[in-house]
């Protein structure tokens, strides 16, 4: 089974069931909230946590060296993702 960069494997990590977090958003992060439930039509909370799921591999991806990127429709040209 594999691990990751903290140590602890992927079951670890599932809980047996639903966990539940009070979260303060920034305004920003609460705009970008409505806006990805509007073009998904999901729930905030089935939103929120899609969005930590790709969070979580993306971080994954770039701590172990990877790089990621990204390209405008209608552009031949990628562009480097960078988070801060």
């Amino acid at each position: 089974m594999s691990t990751s960069h903290m140590g602890a494997t992927a079951q670890e990590w599932q809980s047996s069931g639903p966990t539940r977090v009070t979260v303060n958003l920034a305004p920003k992060a609460a705009a970008a909230l409505d806006q990805a439930v509007k073009l998904t039509g999901d729930t905030k909370t089935d939103t929120i946590n899609r969005a930590l799921q790709i969070y979580a591999y993306l971080e994954k991806i770039t701590q172990e060296g990877g790089t990621l990127y990204t390209r405008s429709v209608g552009r031949d040209e990628l562009e480097r993702l960078y988070f801060v």
